[in-house]
Order: structure tokens, then sequence, then C-alpha cells
């Protein structure tokens, strides 16, 4: 379902027939390719499409080539590119619905950063903190890759000798300190 504004453009709501990559698309119309965001962007230098290059992927709609990139997953969330939008975009929130919808359509690889994200997400969820030696066993396991670790083994030890790691025996059963906030960011991330 749509509706007509007063200019006469139209609006989706999530979860219409519109769906999330159309309203990317529409917030993105207004995009006069000036190359702010990119020149803004601590992390241009890192994509393999600049800002500037990714939204006009939007307004071309070319979503397979764009979800084939890494440069939306580069963002750090700074804000330098939505402060200094000439046309005041919101070009962060964007950037997040379209990890999002990313996400949601099956766009997202397996990749060890992802990896490590959820085994750090995992470890604050069950601790309130992150407890190092049990995230980096869980991240090496789910890698399922015997090898990785070894890799690691001598920072390991220095980190040991130095103080800096605190092995401590894994809690399996039980609630995690912060599961109530897990699950109420997952019902607000689900109905945005």
């Amino acid at each position: 379902m749509t509706s007509e504004s007063q200019t006469g453009s139209t609006t989706h709501s999530p979860g219409e027939a519109g769906g999330p990559w159309q309203n990317i698309r529409e917030a993105m119309l207004a995009c006069m390719q000036c190359g702010t965001c990119t020149g803004s962007c601590v992390n241009a230098h890192a994509m393999d499409y600049t800002p500037r290059q990714m939204w006009r992927l939007v307004q071309l709609d070319d979503k397979v080539e764009l979800f084939r990139s890494k440069t939306f997953w580069l963002c750090s969330t700074c804000y330098y590119c939505t402060l200094r939008c000439p046309r005041g975009l919101p070009l962060t929130e964007t950037i997040g619905a379209l990890k999002r919808t990313a996400v949601a359509e099956g766009y997202l690889d397996e990749s060890a950063s992802i990896k490590f994200y959820q085994s750090f997400l995992d470890s604050v969820r069950r601790y309130g903190r992150v407890r190092e030696t049990e995230m980096m066993a869980r991240y090496f396991m789910a890698l399922k890759d015997p090898i990785k670790p070894m890799q690691f083994s001598s920072l390991g030890i220095k980190l040991l000798l130095k103080g800096k790691l605190h092995p401590q025996f894994p809690r399996f059963f039980g609630k995690g300190k912060l599961d109530a906030l897990f699950r109420k960011a997952r019902e607000v991330e689900a109905n945005p």
C-alpha cells in the first residue's frame, strides 16, 4: 500500500509492497553525486566503491552489484557524511538500512569478520562484558579451521604472560546478563 503526500511523491512504510530497498532508493533520489560523502569518509580508501559510487548504484537500482561490494560494511558510523551532505540526506541511517536489508535478503556472506562480531556479541550478551579467552575460543570454533588458532598462539602466550588475559570457565547454562536487552533490540530492529 502506498500513500501520496502533498507533493505527489510516493512513500512506502516498512513491510509494504515497496519494502526496505524501495525506501532506500527513495531516500537517495535527491543525491546529486557531489562526492562530499566520499571526501568525508575516513574509510573510503579501503572500499571497493566510494560512498558516492555506492549511492549511484542505489539510484541505478543495481542491488546485486551493491550487495556484492564491501563498501557499506566498512562504514564506521562516524556521521561525517551525514553532517556534511549539502542535501541533508540521512546517509548513515541509510547505510544501516542497507546492512539490515543485505542480511534480511541473504546477501550476507559467512566471512570471518561476521563470525568474530557474533562471538563478541555473544560474550557481551552472556556476561555483560567481553571474556576475551572464551570469545576467541568460540570464534575459532565458528571458523572450523584448526590451523587458524595456531597463527595467534604466540600472541596469546604473550598476553597471558603479561597478565592481559584471564582464562575463566565458560558458563554453558543459565540466562545471560543482557538477554532481555538483546531481545528488546531484536524487537525494535524487527519493527523500525
